[in-house]
């Protein structure tokens, strides 16, 4: 196949493995689709730049070219193949040389091997740290788990999970699909404190939907004594990890700090399945660091198409 820019889904290069490994859901055509189904503008243009070897899932939006995934609802972006270089110079070959690119939440290995490509393809590019991941690396039991978190933070978990008995019973994680756990899980997300609630408007829960339905997205729930979910996560699963893509509690459960026990039983289970690595995505609260994760750096790739090295 020769490389080409072509706006059809269907390209064979989606079935290439991620140019950067452990990106999860985020360069798969499930999610894409799903994101430019819900999210594109009508003029952003699709262009996915694909060969045997690689593909680019690229739009345009105006004299800017960019992954597909704005980066708040997209924590990973990734070329798929391990060799850039002929669907870079398609895409050089494509653009106009007024375009400006910006490849945003670029991971390692796939940072660094795009800037070759843009220079081999006589592109000046720019690499920048701008963002970070937050990713724990599993031990293979639980027990292990806690030990590696230290005294105090294993003490608080466990505590958390005590008073979490003590007020709602007995926790539990149950895995929900469809309709009704979407509904679920937005209308608890809707109950967060400021900025978090305006969030998830009616267009969000559409999107959020259609990654549950399309894209392979799950809903986890914690129940206590009386059966009713008081927090709930909404994230993606591999044969390697688990990626919390977004979670919520019911604010008048708080007392049992029901999304801590929520964190806490998710990780539980990771290790229990064999999970090497939970994620939990983009930011940098100082909580996740706590519960033993470690910074992943994430690169833009940045410059204008006419602009050599």
């Amino acid at each position: 196949m020769t490389a080409g820019v072509t706006a059809r889904w269907g390209v064979p290069a989606f079935d290439l493995p991620p140019t950067a490994p452990g990106t999860g859901p985020f360069t798969s055509r499930a999610f894409l689709e799903t994101w430019w189904a819900h999210r594109s503008r009508p003029d952003d243009e699709l262009m996915l730049v694909a060969c045997d070897d690689a593909l680019l899932p690229l739009l345009r939006r105006a004299d800017l070219v960019a992954f597909l995934g704005e980066q708040d609802l997209t924590d990973y972006h990734s070329p798929r193949g391990d060799d850039l270089t002929e669907v870079t110079r398609s895409l050089v070959a494509a653009a106009d040389p007024g375009w400006q690119f910006s490849f945003n939440s670029v991971p390692e290995p796939a940072a660094s091997l795009l800037q070759a490509a843009l220079d081999a393809s006589g592109v000046a590019a720019t690499t920048t740290r701008r963002q970070a991941a937050a990713v724990i690396d599993l031990p293979a039991t639980h027990d292990a788990y806690l030990e590696g978190i230290g005294k105090k933070q294993r003490h608080e978990t466990r505590r958390k999970r005590r008073r979490f008995a003590e007020e709602l019973g007995k926790p539990r994680l149950e895995r929900r699909s469809g309709d009704e756990a979407v509904a679920t899980f937005a209308a608890m997300h809707r109950l967060s404190p400021g900025d978090k609630a305006l969030f998830m408007s009616s267009q969000m829960e559409g999107f959020f939907a259609g990654l549950h339905r399309d894209a392979g997205a799950v809903i986890d729930v914690v129940c206590g004594d009386g059966g009713e979910p008081v927090a709930a996560g909404f994230g993606f699963e591999d044969a390697t990890g688990y990626y919390l893509y977004n979670s919520a509690f019911d604010p008048d459960a708080g007392a049992g700090s029901p999304g801590v026990v929520l964190v806490s039983l998710l990780i539980e289970r990771a290790v229990t399945e064999g999970k090497a690595v939970f994620d939990f995505l983009k930011g940098d609260e100082p909580y996740k660091f706590r519960l033993g994760a470690r910074e992943r750096p994430l690169f833009e790739v940045t410059g204008r198409f006419g602009a050599s090295p």
